[in-house]
């Protein structure tokens, strides 16, 4: 008897208007548009109003998914958020999304794994939808990250942007999630972080001034990681499916960076025509960017009913992962 799987039932996403573009930024600091897409492939990101959080793009791709599954919101029984710019440290934004589309029925927490925390959020709702726990679950990647980006800092105010996407899981009869393969090394957790603001280093004046509320990045090291460790997840995830490359219709990455993922790609031996880029419009938005990337890619059509699609990311932590899923919508 073949074995019941969890499949993506809807698909959801959203982008805040507001187009700041590489032209914009030579403006605000000493970059330019040649120098920004040579080493990142960026051309513009979408910024968030003054107005907005995390919850209110979150929110509002959670509203596509729900209708593109035809669901209700008072039907889900179960919403995780991931993100690491929450609308406050409490409550969860989870809870801020549940209020906001009025999901009343719905057990809500947030996780926090950056970049890796849409993958890690549909393998928590893969588990608790396997076992019976609940019947279906809305998955939330969102972020505000123009809320904690250093807008005087040259070197890492060209990469991000914001945005929000959404699916909702349910158990499905063809298709669905076939694997999936995480990690974590805390060793590194230095290289990617927010200093202040936490138990550790309290808000103060001093933090303030020191421009510690935003975060820090090593770069250089940051790069050789995310490329070994994400072609390691997407070759470990297939591997567990019984599955190779040359069976992969779509590699949907977190888009980070176009030379980590070119090189990536060069070393897992897949076609860059096979993996999906939409780096260049939105920078890096952390756990919404796979969220968005795969949302594309359904509603452009690029992926059908049967094919099989690697959805791979990695961020601070650290932390990184793979999802092998047949398409089953």
């Amino acid at each position: 008897m073949k074995k019941e799987r969890v499949g993506i039932v809807g698909v959801g996403a959203y982008l805040p208007e507001k187009i700041l573009t590489n032209y914009d930024l030579e403006k605000m600091v000493e970059t330019s548009d040649e120098w920004i897409i040579t080493r990142t492939g960026i051309k513009e990101r979408r910024i968030a109003s003054d107005q907005d959080a995390a919850s209110d793009l979150g929110a509002r791709a959670a509203e596509v998914a729900l209708k593109d599954a035809g669901l209700t919101p008072e039907a889900i029984e179960l919403l995780i958020c991931a993100t690491i710019t929450p609308d406050m440290l409490f409550p969860s934004t989870a809870c801020f999304i549940q209020r906001k589309i009025k999901a009343k029925n719905a057990v809500c927490f947030d996780i926090s794994a950056a970049c890796t925390g849409y993958i890690y959020a549909l393998n928590i709702a893969e588990h608790f939808l396997k076992n019976g726990t609940y019947r279906n679950a809305l998955v939330v990647g969102t972020e505000k990250l123009s809320a904690i980006t250093d807008w005087k800092d040259r070197s890492t105010c060209v990469l991000f942007g914001d945005g929000a996407g959404a699916v909702v899981l349910k158990k499905v009869k063809q298709g669905g999630i076939i694997s999936t393969y995480l990690g974590s090394d805390g060793e590194q957790a230095d290289l990617l972080k927010i200093p202040a603001g936490g138990s550790r280093m309290p808000a103060s004046l001093s933090t303030v001034e020191a421009r510690l509320h935003f975060l820090k990045m090593e770069g250089t090291e940051l790069f050789k990681h995310a490329v070994r460790l994400m072609a390691e997840a997407a070759e470990k995830a297939l591997a567990q499916a019984g599955l190779t490359c040359k069976d992969v219709a779509y590699l949907i990455p977190h888009q980070a960076n176009i030379r980590i993922l070119q090189a990536v790609a060069k070393k897992i031996g897949l076609p860059m025509e096979k993996i999906y880029l939409n780096i260049e419009k939105y920078g890096n938005m952390s756990s919404a960017s796979t969220a968005v990337a795969l949302y594309e890619t359904v509603k452009f059509k690029k992926i059908k009913k049967g094919d099989i699609i690697v959805l791979v990311a990695f961020g601070s932590g650290l932390t990184w992962g793979a999802t092998v899923i047949e398409w089953a919508q």
